[in-house]
């Protein structure tokens, strides 16, 4: 069943121009935010670019009290320094209303090897902003190494230097993970469609995918105004998240529909709507959404 929240259709991939396609997207309606956008002109992206200005201004309209936008972005190196893009961005949502809620780490286990006179460039920022204080968080935990109980346990400092100090009780064996996130990148890590590497700059499914599970719940809608190659409205589709993406480049939103149909519900599109058969080729049927205008092909006829 095909969802619209007034003027725009849920669990759909957009052809445009973000800026123009958030305009049509109403007030306090996304729960979720993950993208990552050009920055500093690391990559060409086909020539394209973006306000960075007047896209904050839309995310912090459309995005609800409580939600979030994870930016995910690095630095260029110019003449020897690194430009600070990032933090004067981070800044600046600051600015116009958003918590700075928490700046994380993408650590890359493998990253690409550099000469110079610098240390190895292994991370980029993951800044998270709310809208107020967030209404979902699910964190992701791991197990405990050992279990602590202590009649005594030290904390920081007070502002007076004073030591602050209390009875501690591991009430369980697990704790929630630290905010350096760390992934293994490239062929077959960061995603086994091999088509995505059409794309300049993915990033993992994984790291979408833990963003999707902490920050949002079942049947929220998350968005990504940079949809580059889907893998964040992938991760929102398999984890049964309503989605709204939007790219500039043709190329990169078939490529987007093409590996989103795949991992749709057996004999449905993404959207919702049911596949039409369209011919058979030996073993495998030609399916297709024509509103989607994307075709997928499947088992036999019948079988999708």
């Amino acid at each position: 069943m095909t969802e619209i929240i007034e003027g725009i259709e849920l669990n759909q991939i957009y052809n445009e121009d973000c800026l123009d396609g958030m305009r049509r997207i109403p007030d306090n309606s996304v729960d979720l935010t993950v993208t990552s956008p050009p920055y500093d002109n690391l990559r060409m992206y086909q020539g394209f670019s973006f306000d960075f200005e007047r896209v904050a201004a839309e995310l912090y309209r459309i995005t609800k009290d409580g939600g979030v936008v994870v930016w995910v972005v690095g630095d260029a190196t110019i003449k020897g320094s690194e430009t600070g893009t990032s933090f004067r961005q981070a800044l600046h949502f600051t600015e116009i209303g958003f918590n700075l809620h928490d700046t994380m780490i993408y650590q890359k286990k493998n990253p690409t090897p550099l000469r110079g006179n610098r240390y190895q460039q292994s991370f980029e920022y993951m800044f998270v902003f709310s809208k107020g204080k967030p209404k979902t968080f699910n964190p992701i935990k791991t197990k405990k190494k050992y279990m602590e109980n202590r009649k005594v346990k030290h904390y920081n400092r007070r502002a007076d230097g004073t030591q602050i100090s209390r009875e501690y009780k591991s009430e369980d064996d697990m704790k929630v993970i630290s905010n350096i996130w760390t992934y293994t990148v490239g062929l077959n890590n960061s995603t086994k469609d091999k088509d995505a590497f059409n794309h300049p700059a993915i990033f993992p499914e994984k790291l979408a995918e833990d963003h999707i599970l902490s920050w949002s719940n079942e049947g929220d809608v998350v968005f990504d105004p940079f949809l580059g190659s889907g893998t964040t409205v992938k991760m929102a589709l398999v984890n049964n998240r309503k989605f709204i993406g939007f790219d500039i480049s043709e190329e990169y939103v078939d490529l987007s529909k093409h590996r989103l149909i795949r991992y749709a519900e057996d004999g449905f599109c993404y959207c919702g709507k049911e596949l039409i058969w369209q011919n058979d080729f030996d073993e495998v049927c030609l399916y297709s959404c024509l509103d989607c205008e994307v075709d997928v092909f499947k088992g036999s006829k019948g079988g999708i």
